[in-house]
């Protein structure tokens, strides 16, 4: 789910890229050349050839990466220094969904952590109430590296009924041009709630 935030964020901002997919059952992401982008072995991972072939990986340090080289006129984020209180909640709803959010609905069917994901829903539901995204009047890169978890909520056992918020949040998501696009690297995986 989160290597969909790469691909989405990529299309918001119009930078064209090239998909190499990484083939699991051959085990390629233990390679050498792979190692070298992520040392963790781990998707997504980006090199950037503008930027003297510098890779990055880890989809909270893409979604930085690609607001602070590609996005000079903050449209997916905040301007750190002329309004760093809104930058500083764009961090901390990365860090909600990159060490909460995202490994507890990851582990939801496997190791029934069901609970724990509906209830960092109705912390996203709460932050829901009255506003159309995450931080302060428009979609930013929080926005992004949550979509492809919360998307996914019928794959965790999560029904949007109980949370109406995130649902017009969602559905406000898959309307942005450049969303489908992104969901769509490498394969298109749409889910219906």
């Amino acid at each position: 789910m989160a290597r969909y935030a790469a691909s989405i964020a990529l299309h918001q901002l119009g930078v064209p890229y090239n998909l190499r997919a990484i083939a699991f059952q051959d085990m390629e992401q233990k390679s050498e050349w792979f190692l070298k982008i992520n040392p963790n072995d781990r998707i997504p991972a980006i090199v950037d050839h503008k930027n003297n072939d510098f890779a990055v990986f880890e989809t909270s340090a893409i979604l930085l990466y690609l607001a602070q080289h590609y996005d000079p006129e903050n449209k997916l984020s905040y301007d750190p220094v002329k309004e760093p209180n809104l930058y500083s909640e764009v961090i901390q709803w990365l860090c909600f969904v990159h060490g909460g959010l995202g490994p507890m609905q990851g582990q939801a069917n496997h190791f029934r952590y069901q609970e724990e994901t509906k209830r960092l829903y109705s912390v996203i539901e709460k932050r829901l109430e009255g506003r159309d995204w995450l931080v302060g009047t428009r979609y930013t890169i929080a926005d992004i590296k949550a979509f492809p978890w919360i998307e996914g909520a019928a794959w965790a056992g999560i029904d949007f009924k109980e949370f109406p918020n995130i649902h017009g949040w969602v559905n406000r998501i898959r309307e942005r041009p450049g969303a489908y696009e992104g969901r769509g690297v490498p394969i298109r995986v749409d889910y219906e709630q």
